[in-house]
């Protein structure tokens, strides 16, 4: 790889379903120069996940789409290598917005502000985006706040050996809670159990996923931490309780298709299911506090980090769809670069 040049992923064309290496330009652009007020970073690790589809539609979502021509937006870890503020010091590790490219520019501007890990953390690097990061805490505050688990309930995840899944049910785990995860393929649910703790889980790949969910769920399901939409959402809602709670957090079944989610809600009404969408950025005031519980569970054992890790910046467009094809276990990462080696 050129140290010398700023490889950038440009989106070149809004995908129509799956993701193609196609859909994006790879440029080698200038690294860039920081100015007054700001700091040259590093991108060692980008974070892939469900919503890097959305970005790419131009559809209604929670942030302007990313625009033709314009560096793909993504979430990850780098190091601080140049600096002209007093806010970020060379050698220091931020995360944010990174994009998909080498190098990016931190400042004081609200849309290049990077966070400052802390230092001597008791955890990996790579846990900050994952169990102890952004889809960490969109788990425990989905949960939490949302879902407001109580001992002794019957909480449900879908997509539950995903990034976000997988801690939803550890930390209902954690608070007394019967952990019921929703995945495909045998490995997945068996390391759910064996690994992660969950007291059930379903294959949704094997032809009587409905009857294994209903096994699973003697008593019904009291918080729905839904993550997949469509069918899945559906059986799900008709196995809730009365006042039941639902975090919508997610609906990835739909995002490579051009049609709208839709589903029987009668169920809501019926059951009087509390459901709320939800947007991590809702919690920011919350942050501090939820990534330091995290990471003390992680560092007391009591929260496993699963990740994926795939080499290359290269390799993005087509590292993503595995989000839509079960491939991975855990967090989604790409390593853009060896930390050991700058």
């Amino acid at each position: 790889m050129k140290n010398d040049v700023n490889r950038q992923f440009r989106l070149k064309s809004r995908p129509v379903g799956r993701i193609k290496t196609s859909d994006f330009d790879l440029v080698e652009a200038p690294i860039p120069v920081p100015g007054d007020g700001e700091a040259l970073v590093r991108t060692l690790y980008l974070s892939l996940d469900p919503t890097n589809r959305i970005w790419m539609s131009d559809m209604d979502q929670y942030m302007p789409p990313v625009e033709i021509g314009a560096v793909m937006r993504g979430g990850g870890i780098g190091v601080v290598v140049k600096s002209n503020s007093s806010a970020y010091q060379v050698g220091d590790h931020v995360s944010g917005l990174t994009g998909w490219q080498d190098y990016t520019i931190a400042g004081e501007k609200p849309e290049l502000r990077m966070g400052v890990i802390p230092k001597g953390l008791p955890v990996p690097l790579t846990a900050m985006m994952g169990a102890c990061g952004m889809t960490g805490l969109t788990a425990y505050f989905g949960l939490l706040e949302i879902g407001q688990p109580k001992a002794g309930d019957t909480v449900l995840v879908s997509a539950a050996a995903g990034a976000v899944g997988s801690v939803v049910g550890q930390i209902a785990k954690i608070k007394g809670c019967r952990a019921v995860g929703i995945a495909g393929g045998p490995d997945k649910c068996r390391h759910l159990i064996e690994k992660l703790g969950f007291d059930a889980a379903v294959d949704y790949k094997r032809p009587d996923w409905k009857e294994q969910l209903a096994a699973a769920t003697p008593d019904g399901i009291d918080v729905n931490f839904e993550n997949v939409g469509g069918e899945i959402m559906e059986a799900v809602m008709a196995r809730m309780n009365l006042f039941s709670r639902m975090p919508l957090c997610g609906m990835i079944s739909g995002y490579n298709t051009d049609q709208p989610m839709r589903a029987d809600f009668s169920p809501i009404l019926m059951r009087r299911i509390q459901i709320r969408g939800f947007i991590i950025t809702d919690f920011m005031a919350k942050f501090a506090e939820g990534s330091s519980q995290l990471a003390q569970w992680v560092a007391e054992g009591k929260l496993h980090h699963d990740e994926t890790i795939v080499e290359g910046l290269e390799e993005a467009p087509t590292a993503v769809n595995r989000l839509f094809d079960g491939q991975n276990m855990g967090k989604l990462i790409v390593k853009v670069a060896d930390p050991a080696r700058l």
